[in-house]
């Protein structure tokens, strides 16, 4: 799903960003940035074109806005290596981790309607869950409940790899979790797991009444005006999209991932988007303003949301479902076949979405974060993307090294 990798393929994760503020220069400070023009498009694509060829990427799709400036929206490459199709920015594509964003949205929703409370146990509204009169709704949020990530299980990891088809239920990911005790006592520490915003997202159909996939429908994609977002409810994805490749597979061949069920990762990682409808969340994620000039969610939960705490990785910082690295805040994701990154850097008053079709990442990591890096050394030299490896918790190992223990697929 998304944030960093970690060893566990779906780490439905993909947290991104460091603390708020970290790295940014003073507000007063003219913005670490140039403008888009052609000479500085010329160049991103050059970068973007290289690395492609560097790390073996198939498709890649970049939206970059600076206020003021003139948008840069291309893509490179192919959506299908089958057929040649080339991939373009209207295209659908799994977000992984990205997903948390919408989830968490819907769980502060309910803060506002005064339905839910961040400080209260999550027993208080789920039964079941170990330690649960201890965890709070805002450690979940935080990702510091201490509870262990299903998807780093290595029985789940073995099954997802035989039958990666299979339909998941919320039950059965956190039976996985639950099997395993806590890693830490709740808010002893930042540690990325999917278990908790798989709790987050049958807290909200709790306490709404409904299924997670129409709550979010109605009361936020709706409002926020993306007609092209959407949580399946099996294997589907919205044509056109585009296919992912993945390595993530029993002997490491490589295939298509594109009609994979996303369900393990569920309100962690299963959401599908475009480019335009990233474009047009980021800025309400992050800022917290709907099109139509209303507010997603109270300032002061917004505010809230906004909070970055360290999470023991330089210039790394998590929020509530959201993230900052080097002053970009929002998220990523990654899940077999796919990465994203949508985030904003408010300083530069930029918006950065990029989507790839292949987690193969070989020697190159993360390859959305490598796509990312490229840009940004072009565009905001003083604020450039780098997500420390080791804040990557669940890489895909090299199928070439199956002394390796296996790792889980990353949401």
């Amino acid at each position: 799903m998304g944030w960093y990798r970690t060893p566990t393929v779906m780490a439905a994760a993909s947290l991104l960003l460091t603390a708020l503020c970290a790295g940014q220069a003073p507000a007063a400070a003219p913005p670490a940035r140039v403008g888009i023009d052609d000479v500085i498009a010329e160049k991103l694509d050059d970068a973007i074109t290289a690395a492609m060829r560097e790390a073996g990427i198939p498709g890649v799709g970049v939206g970059l806005w600076i206020d003021g400036d003139e948008a840069y929206v291309r893509s490179f490459g192919t959506a299908d290596k089958t057929t040649g199709i080339p991939i373009k920015t209207d295209m659908h594509t799994r977000i992984g981790s990205v997903t948390k964003t919408f989830t968490v949205t819907g769980v502060l929703q309910l803060v506002d309607d005064g339905k839910v409370r961040l400080d209260a146990p999550i027993s208080t509204y789920l039964d079941g869950v170990p330690g649960g009169d201890r965890i709070t709704v805002r450690q979940l949020a935080e990702m510091r409940s201490g509870l262990y990530n299903y998807t780093e299980d290595p029985r789940w990891t073995a099954a997802f790899k035989a039958d990666p088809y299979r339909a998941w239920t919320p039950q059965q990911l956190l039976d996985i979790a639950f099997r395993h005790p806590a890693d830490f006592p709740p808010g002893a520490r930042w540690e990325y797991s999917n278990t908790n915003t798989i709790l987050l997202g049958l807290l909200v159909e709790k306490v709404s009444g409904q299924p997670l996939h129409t709550y979010l429908e109605q009361h936020v994609l709706a409002p926020a005006g993306l007609d092209a977002t959407s949580l399946p409810t099996g294997a589907e994805i919205t044509s056109p999209y585009v296919h992912g490749y993945t390595d993530f597979t029993p002997d490491g061949a490589t295939v298509d991932a594109s009609q994979w069920n996303p369900s393990w990762g569920w309100a962690a990682g299963a959401m599908i988007s475009t480019i335009d409808d990233l474009h047009g969340w980021v800025p309400t994620l992050v800022g917290g303003g709907l099109p139509d000039g209303n507010r997603l969610l109270e300032p002061g939960t917004q505010a809230q949301r906004l909070r970055m705490l360290p999470t023991g990785h330089p210039d790394v910082g998590y929020g509530l479902g959201i993230a900052a690295i080097k002053g970009w805040i929002g998220h990523n994701g990654e899940l077999p076949g796919y990465e994203t990154i949508a985030v904003r850097h408010p300083q530069n008053r930029a918006t950065l979405v990029i989507i790839v079709n292949s987690d193969i990442d070989g020697k190159y990591g993360s390859l959305s974060s490598l796509i990312a890096n490229r840009i940004t050394n072009i565009v905001t030299p003083k604020h450039v993307w780098s997500l420390p490896e080791a804040a990557q918790p669940n890489p895909i190992p090299n199928p070439s090294t199956p002394s390796t223990p296996p790792a889980s697929p990353k949401p």
